[in-house]
């Protein structure tokens, strides 16, 4: 288990507790849309580390952008800046914004 898997799992355990000790609905919400967040970066950091290992572009590419290595670390830090990039208006559309976009792509078109 890696450290943003590790932060995932403790922040259920969290939930967990609040909703066995009928804690306030709004924070269970609120830490349920974190970790659905969280979820979506770290598998759209998990999907790009994967094409990367296939793609010497995208690594060079990653490099070029100041992020180095191609590790998870890098890469889940390039996910994570480029998602609050997107121009989401609320937090369920920011969710759908990562979820529905391709971070390779976006990593090619900065190099244009």
């Amino acid at each position: 288990m890696d450290d943003y898997q590790k932060e995932i799992s403790d922040l259920q355990a969290e939930i967990e507790r609040l909703v066995d000790a009928e804690g306030d609905p709004q924070e269970i919400a609120e830490l349920e849309m974190q970790v659905r967040v969280l979820n979506a970066l770290y598998q759209q950091a998990q999907a790009l580390l994967d094409q990367g290992h296939e793609d010497p572009a995208l690594r060079r590419l990653l490099r070029m952008r100041g992020y180095g290595d191609w590790t998870l670390d890098n890469v889940y830090a390039f996910v994570f800046e480029s998602a609050v990039d997107l121009p989401a208006e609320e937090p369920k559309s920011f969710l759908n914004d990562i979820t529905g976009t391709d971070f390779a792509e976006l990593l090619e078109a900065a190099s244009r």
